[in-house]
């Protein structure tokens, strides 16, 4: 017999324990700089240090929410804290030396499936904790507060590197002490449904999506007319339509792939997709212009990306209460509307705000955060709602993988328009003072390999004419990101049409899609899949 769970303080302990992997997708990009002269780290290492932690998160996202139904969602959690603190703290104690770029990046690996082991699990403790008609409202506090403390990592990570680099690292220590201590106060439901792992799909689906997410991360690196970057997204790609293959023909599978035969669900999906698209690259774009155009220090700019949650935080509370009352079409359609709206306005600032104008982005900021926090919560809990109880944990797996992906698109697209315009906007600037166009090339070659961070050595190729090369550059950056910005709000234009076309009206019934479902349901899997 289970023990009852407190449902409040479960949704505080879940909420700590993923706000170290929210914290941690910006927190790292800013101790770059420091990381890179402290460890003498390559370029490549400084590349696998980001990207390695978003490679195996969304490698591992879809053997974590397999694995937490099947070996109970608390046991899970407490794992994949363990795992996350313990990489964390590893991280922080990188020894100097030759060793050092392998040691940093092998820990960032493990951190990456701490977290796909943990998230999934803490999700569906948050849906398991708390009946359908309040759902909504708790997993709209949950990414509310959760999301929005993305927004601290560049934040805190400007005053923790005072101190260190590796105190980023280290403060996710405590952070997961009381998140674990929080986890076993509120006794969320522990149950175990043994079944048979389908650890071949899980090989397949880790080595697809990595190579996959590997590619598509790179590109900005390796360059659209590498033989490496197609090679790791069409090997990625091959394995992904083998691992459908497989999982249609095995019972049981890690994932049920036939759950996307219903339209709304596969709906849901598309649509987080594709809010992902603009959603996850707006933390370092945002901070990019912020810095480099607007002359913001890390600190302010995660102040100015924290204006976007302020919306986000409010709205998110407002489409949580819309879906309990009556699903999640309404708030998912007004959300997408609002963010169009927000993210063309903020777009269409940034040129003359960083030429100098009045500052009045931070209403514009906050429609677009708005209008995201209307959708996420209820978009994600509509596809979770679509799943049977005892499948809470497999289903995030799938919404998480989906959105992992969508945010690896994104950037891969948006970074590759952001090199591809700048290189353009900056030329034309450069060409206008008397520089050349390899004199333009190596100021953008140097900021896209910086992330944003421009130091005085930027602006050495630049001549005499520093001054004015650096406000050419402000503003030339500023027209850059205004075209990415511009592709997200077009983004969102294309998951609320997606939305408007599958996401039914009305609350989503429990139909038992995955288990237990109405033997005339269509989307009731058969009896023995493997057999067929």
């Amino acid at each position: 017999m289970q023990p009852a769970t407190n449902k409040r303080l479960a949704l505080a302990a879940m909420i700590c324990a993923v706000a170290m992997t929210f914290i941690d997708q910006t927190i790292v990009s800013i101790a770059i700089p420091d990381l890179q002269e402290s460890l003498g780290l390559s370029e490549a290492g400084v590349q696998w240090v980001v990207n390695g932690y978003l490679v195996a998160l969304a490698a591992l996202f879809a053997f974590g929410g397999r694995i937490a139904d099947v070996a109970g969602h608390r046991r899970m959690v407490l794992i994949g804290i363990t795992i996350f603190a313990t990489a964390s703290a590893l991280c922080g104690a990188t020894p100097d030396g030759a060793i050092a770029e392998a040691w940093l990046i092998f820990w960032r690996v493990v951190q990456g499936a701490g977290a796909a082991i943990m998230f999934p699990a803490a999700l569906a403790i948050v849906v398991a904790a708390f009946p359908r008609d309040e759902r909504g409202k708790a997993l709209a506090t949950f990414f509310g507060i959760a999301g929005g403390l993305t927004a601290i990592g560049p934040l805190a990570g400007g005053y923790l590197i005072e101190l260190s680099w590796r105190a980023i690292f280290w403060i996710n220590v405590p952070v997961a002490i009381a998140a674990v201590l929080l986890t076993l106060r509120a006794k969320p439901d522990d149950t175990r449904r043994p079944a048979p792992v389908d650890y071949r799909g899980a090989i397949l689906a880790a080595l697809g999506l990595g190579l996959l997410v590997l590619g598509l991360q790179q590109s900005s690196a390796w360059g659209w007319d590498s033989p490496a970057t197609w090679a790791s997204i069409a090997v990625g790609a091959v394995l992904i339509a083998v691992f459908i293959r497989v999982e249609l023909a095995t019972d049981p599978p890690l994932m049920q792939l036939r759950i996307f035969a219903n339209r709304a669900f596969a709906g849901d999906n598309a649509v987080l997709f594709l809010i992902s698209i603009a959603f996850v690259p707006m933390f370092l774009f945002a901070s990019m212009y912020a810095q480099i155009s607007l002359g913001f220090d890390a600190s302010d700019a995660g102040l100015y990306i924290g204006i976007f949650f302020a919306g986000f935080v409010i709205a998110a509370q407002l489409g949580g209460r819309m879906l309990d009352r009556g699903g999640a079409r309404t708030p998912v359609l007004i959300g997408c509307a609002i963010a169009v709206v927000g993210f063309y306005l903020w777009a269409e600032s940034m040129p003359e705000i960083a030429s100098g104008a009045d500052w009045n982005q931070w209403w514009r900021i906050m429609i677009a955060g708005a209008g995201a926090g209307f959708v996420l919560g209820p978009v994600t809990t509509d596809a979770l709602n679509r799943a049977s109880h005892t499948s809470y944990g497999e289903v995030t797996g799938i919404t998480q993988t989906v959105r992992n992906v969508g945010a690896s698109v994104g950037l891969a697209i948006l970074g590759t328009l952001l090199i591809s315009a700048n290189r353009s906007n900056v030329e034309t600037r450069f060409e206008d003072l008397g520089a050349t166009k390899s004199q333009a090339d190596a100021v953008v070659d140097s900021l896209s390999q910086s992330g944003g961070g421009a130091g005085s050595d930027t602006f050495a190729h630049a001549g005499a004419k520093a001054e004015q090369i650096i406000q050419a550059d402000q503003e030339g950056f500023a027209h850059s990101t205004q075209t990415v910005f511009y592709g997200m709000a077009v983004a969102m234009l294309l998951a609320g049409l997606v939305a408007a076309a599958t996401i039914p009206r009305g609350k989503a019934s429990e139909a038992g899609i995955i288990e237990g479902g109405d033997e005339d349901d269509p989307m009731r899997p058969p009896a023995s899949v493997g057999s067929a």
